[in-house]
């Protein structure tokens, strides 16, 4: 009796014990505009740990992940055979997101178990859906790799780790770096508080990026009218190359 006592009581309190340290979240802007002259912007990330119970002895890590809109992606092998360079592989890549940053306050591998990378998708290889493709293709996982190194180059992909700033196991802030080509749609924002290699609370909200503007009326004329955009981009190069030889030859006759 005693003992049912003791397990009724347990998870009656389990609760509480989870939301002994909770996210409060705040973001520099919560859209972003894309315009023509848009060249990138920085998204300052900061919040703050409340806690219904006293401080714990093991530190507490917090890990910020910036999530794009997701996509398949296809990987092809290129080879160089008989003096010119073919495609011999492809995989495709289920899911990948466009953009994706990862920030941390500490190494993430030293601070993360795996066990938690793989329940939550925290790292960046973890982020990529990558289920694999029957046939003669060995080793997919490196056109998953490719990927993340291509993306990596790009901007896109990003991993700070060190790069958020915690202060007191409270305070916490970070700055992630949007690149100027960045895919219209909602990017998920998620914090977590770590301890002992486990996750002890997360919090997730979601940054809307659109086109405006010049930039939005473009790109719905070039998806819902592609002939009349292909048109237009037509007249448009006709009449530049047109008016820039009026020009050379207005200045050879001057």
């Amino acid at each position: 009796m005693l003992h049912r006592l003791l397990l009724c009581l347990s998870l009656m309190l389990a609760p509480l014990f989870a939301l002994a340290e909770e996210v409060v979240l705040g973001m520099s802007r919560d859209s972003i505009a894309i315009t023509t002259n848009f060249d990138g912007s920085d998204l300052l990330i900061f919040g703050a740990v409340k806690r219904d119970a006293p401080l714990q002895s093991s530190p507490l890590e917090v890990v910020i992940t910036v999530a794009g809109p997701s996509a398949p992606v296809v990987v092809r092998k290129k080879e160089r055979r008989f003096g010119i360079w073919i495609n011999t592989e492809a995989v495709t890549v289920d899911e990948a997101p466009s953009f994706y940053a990862v920030a941390a306050s500490g190494p993430l591998d030293e601070i993360l178990s795996q066990t938690e990378d793989l329940r939550h998708k925290i790292s960046i290889p973890k982020a990529i859906r990558l289920v694999g493709e029957s046939g003669a293709v060995d080793d997919v996982e490196r056109f998953s790799d490719a990927v993340i190194r291509i993306r990596m180059s790009q901007g896109v992909y990003q991993l700070g780790e060190g790069a958020v700033d915690l202060r007191e196991e409270t305070l916490f802030r970070t700055a992630i770096e949007l690149p100027a080509n960045l895919t219209e749609g909602a990017y998920v924002t998620r914090v977590f508080l770590v301890r002992d290699g486990g996750v002890v609370s997360h919090h997730e909200t979601e940054l809307d990026v659109r086109k405006v503007g010049l930039e939005r009326w473009l790109f719905s004329l070039s998806r819902e009218q592609p002939l009349l955009y292909g048109l237009m981009s037509l007249a448009i190069a006709i009449a530049a190359g047109w008016g820039a030889s009026a020009l050379f030859r207005v200045l050879r006759l001057s």
